[in-house]
């Protein structure tokens, strides 16, 4: 069966650094599409970043464009997001996603498995 394990949050302070990992099994990681997504408290759950199959594109959502950093180790089926510069408005469950292809469409509508969540605090 298919299983998605995030791993790697924390406290931070803004300005701050973590990296998150997601460990992958039950399929072929390296034929699909990754993403992360984040649920800030009291708001709904929000696409932030994919990467393709084979590692050769990813997107960002505009907030975190230029301070994260998604990538993958088809080798190890792991997937990761580097996180730097934190903000406070970073703090949110994060999530790992499984696409339905090789492209991460930047939804959180066309993913079809779900890790459990990680939790990032950003505060002083």
């Amino acid at each position: 069966q298919v299983q998605l394990v995030e791993s790697g949050g924390g406290l931070a302070q803004p300005g701050g650094s973590l990296r998150l990992s997601c460990a992958a099994s039950g399929f072929t990681f390296s034929n699909y599409a990754m993403s992360w997504a984040r649920q800030a408290p009291g708001k709904g759950l929000e696409w932030v970043s994919g990467i393709y199959s084979n590692g050769s594109d990813t997107y960002y959502t505009d907030s975190v464009k230029g301070r994260f950093t998604i990538s993958r180790d088809n080798a190890k089926n792991t997937l990761y997001l580097q996180m730097n510069s934190l903000k406070p408005e970073d703090t949110a469950s994060y999530f790992c996603a499984k696409a339905y292809s090789d492209y991460p469409r930047p939804t959180i509508y066309e993913y079809e498995y779900w890790g459990q969540g990680t939790q990032v605090t950003v505060s002083s």
